[in-house]
Formats: C-alpha cells, structure tokens, sequence
C-alpha cells in the first residue's frame, strides 16, 4: 500500500501570524497618522520608533512603515513653544517672546533679579514679586521695599500699553483673623493695594488694571517645604497679551 506523503510545509507560519501581522501594520499605520497631525521633538519620536522597531521585529513591513517617515516634513520643537508646565506643543507667539525679552533685560538692567521673576506662557508674561518685599505676614499693607520695587517697576508698566492683571497668591497655610478670614481674602486685599498703588500713585492708567485674588489655589510650586511655600508667596504683574494691543 502506497504511503500518503504529507505536504512539506511552505514556511508560510501559522494561519494566525497572517492576522496578527496585518493588526500590528495597522496599529502602526496610525501612529504615524497621530505623529503626522501634532508637533513631535524628533529626538524623541526617534527614540521611541526605535522601541517599536525592536519590539516588532519580524513582523512583515513594520520597519518600512517607520523608516518610510524618516525623509517626511517635521514640525520642530522651537524655543517658546515648551512653556513652564512642560506643556508641549503649545505656540507661543513671537510678540510674547519679545516681551519676555524686554522684561528680563529692565530685571536685569534694574538690579532686580532678588526680587522678582519673570516667566511667560501663551497668554503672556508674568512678572512675579516676592511677597516678603511687598507685604508683611498676614498683611495687605504695603512695605516700604515693596513700595521700591513697585516705584522702580513702574517704568516697565509703562514700556507696554498692555493690559496688567494684578494677582495676590498665598501658600497654603491657614489665616483666621477678623479682617481676613481665609487666605482668599488675604490674596485679593494685597492685589488690590498694588493696583491702587499703581493707578494712584503711579498714575497708571486705571483702565488697564484688574486685581484677582487666588488664595493658595495656585501654586507655582509644592507647598511641602518653607522654600517652596515662599515661592508660592507671590504677587505677579500680569502683562496680557493682546493682538490688538502692543508696545
């Protein structure tokens, strides 16, 4: 009796490697569908095709569905557009950079780096002063150093037609007095001394000044330590930006 001889095996695989093959072409396919719409730091985007290059190695057209991207158009990672949360991705327009810029160079040209910082995001720029050269504890009286600075800011106020949001933080420590019962209260009254200083003393334009008052609803920084809770004491001079405004 003749043998029945089995059917040597083509190399074609399992039935099921087929199909998982065309899902993981798939899954790449739309990778590089959402890496095509958004702005990727090349850097990275290279690190991670790498990862997904070794990850689905063997795997029939997964390197030339990743390699077919090196030649593509990539939008950059420009300076200005990470803002100070790590954010990426956001734009920052080049007139608020200016800004920054100008800022920075009277900080710096006025010798007052101690007191104050400057920081940006696409809403603006924000000039932070410490609360301890404006304020003493627990008061919305203003100091006569914080009276200094203010005096000495004035010109850079004025440098900009820009609309300034004054706004009052505190840290997170609780305030429990009969003129300021919680520490909302307290942030806005001293928002508030500095935009009356401003516009009464300076005679800055009172129409472009507001005062907001966060509490320690805001922190720049984790209230865990006395360093990062003075840091959260702050008042900033908000510098909006505004297209239909301008220097």
């Amino acid at each position: 009796m003749s043998r029945i001889r089995k059917k040597e095996s083509s190399g074609a695989g399992a039935p099921w490697l087929t199909t998982y093959s065309d899902l993981m072409s798939l899954l790449l396919t739309f990778f590089i569908l959402l890496f095509s719409m958004s702005s990727v730091d090349t850097e990275k985007f290279a690190n991670v095709t790498s990862s997904l290059q070794e990850a689905f190695i063997g795997i029939q057209g997964a390197d030339s569905i990743i390699d077919g991207y090196e030649g593509s158009e990539v939008v950059p990672i420009q300076e200005g557009n990470i803002i100070d949360d790590g954010t990426i991705g956001i734009q920052i327009s080049p007139e608020i950079i200016q800004m920054f810029e100008k800022v920075g160079e009277f900080i710096t040209e006025n010798d007052l780096n101690a007191e104050v910082d400057v920081r940006y995001d696409d809403e603006g720029v924000f000039v932070d002063i410490k609360d301890a050269i404006l304020f003493d504890t627990g008061s919305a009286q203003l100091k006569d150093s914080g009276i200094n600075v203010l005096n000495m800011l004035e010109g850079l106020i004025n440098d900009f037609e820009n609309d300034i949001v004054v706004e009052g933080h505190t840290d997170n420590v609780p305030i429990n007095v009969r003129q300021y019962p919680t520490n909302w209260e307290l942030s806005t009254a001293r928002a508030v001394s500095v935009v009356r200083y401003l516009s009464e003393v300076e005679d800055i334009d009172p129409g472009r000044l507001s005062a907001r008052g966060y509490g320690e609803h805001s922190p720049i920084a984790p209230n865990d330590t006395p360093q990062n809770r003075a840091l959260n004491r702050r008042v900033n001079l908000f510098i909006v930006f505004d297209n239909k405004g301008g220097e």
